[in-house]
């Protein structure tokens, strides 16, 4: 009886060099659609499912082959935890690859902010020269400033590596574990270092007690120029508290790359701010990222293929139960 080739589901398109790794290991299959009932279907024969886009808990009832579920990149939010364990389905991801590229996008916002791109670039564009240069004696350096960083994980770290190093920012941070500080970092409460930072960063991940940390009252702290930027998730922001601060000119400005509701709509209030630099959800995502993080991510579904464990496993509890859905691996 001919064996059959394991299907590969990928929700979006992989790297070359990720789909050169995968080839001959299984077939690699792109999403058509992103949609729950077409993610959910286009899974029910499904081997692995490399994942960048959020998965229907139903996804992982109805696909009896499934063995792992592999984020490509760290977050992990995009994939329901308990639905997969219940599922006896392997959960994994790939961290700390695309930790550089959200740093660097952090400095470039900062900039950004601080030398007043948009309306320097729009300016110059539609009204000429001078009006461009106008905004020239208002523009503020990056140098002695203090950047607070919320999360001292692979991210918060490479942005504090860069800030100490590059530009002689004063770094300070919190974080849940309150580990022995990188060179140059300095540990303060979350209250302390919103009420000090000319520059706050949010590069937590999203739980529990994350959920609405930048509240009303904390953005009620900030400097009257402070700016925040968030390379993290967007419900880690009031975002009502946050517009009111925009609007009354209380803070500096902001830097969005995560928001509430992705894909942000059009007419929502953030893009009315001239003090406010908006991308797509796109800090991490590079051509290096993108290879590395592929890369890493065709890895693991390699490694599960062939019956091993991932070795970036999230979910270890599901291993007695794995075992026995497939205990050829075993």
């Amino acid at each position: 009886m001919a064996q059959t080739v394991p299907k590969i589901l990928s929700t979006h398109t992989l790297h070359p060099r990720a789909s050169a790794k995968l080839a001959g290991a299984g077939q690699l299959v792109i999403a058509s659609a992103l949609d729950a009932a077409t993610l959910a279907r286009e899974a029910k024969d499904a081997d692995i499912v490399i994942v960048r886009a959020p998965l229907p808990p139903a996804l992982f009832e109805g696909a009896w082959k499934l063995r792992a579920a592999i984020r490509h990149g760290a977050g992990l939010d995009m994939i329901p935890m308990e639905a997969a364990t219940a599922a006896g389905v392997l959960v994994a991801n790939v961290p700390a690859v695309n930790a550089r590229s959200v740093a660097e996008h952090v400095m470039f916002a900062a900039l950004a902010l601080l030398r007043q791109f948009r309306v320097v670039d729009r300016d110059l564009r539609a009204k000429g020269w001078l009006a461009g240069r106008e905004h020239a004696n208002s523009n503020v350096e990056l140098a002695g400033k203090t950047i607070g960083i919320v999360g001292l994980g692979a991210v918060g770290q490479a942005v504090g590596h860069i800030a100490a190093h590059g530009f002689d920012l004063k770094v300070v941070a919190t974080t849940r574990s309150m580990q022995p500080a990188p060179d140059k970092v300095g540990f303060l409460s979350i209250d302390a270092l919103v009420e000090q930072s000319d520059i706050i960063v949010l590069c937590c991940p999203l739980t529990p007690e994350t959920r609405g940390l930048i509240s009303r009252e904390r953005i009620s702290r900030m400097k009257p120029n402070a700016l925040l930027i968030n390379v993290s998730r967007g419900p880690v922001v009031d975002d009502d508290a946050l517009i009111e601060a925009l609007r009354e000119r209380r803070i500096g400005g902001a830097a969005l790359d995560v928001f509430s509701t992705q894909p942000l709509p059009q007419d929502h209030p953030y893009f009315s701010f001239d003090n406010v630099v908006i991308t797509p959800h796109m800090a991490g995502i590079t051509e290096e990222s993108m290879m590395r993080m592929g890369v890493g991510a065709a890895g693991e579904a390699l490694l599960v293929l062939a019956g091993k464990l991932p070795v970036n496993l999230r979910n270890p509890e599901v291993v007695g139960h794995y075992r026995r859905r497939f205990p050829a691996d075993s």
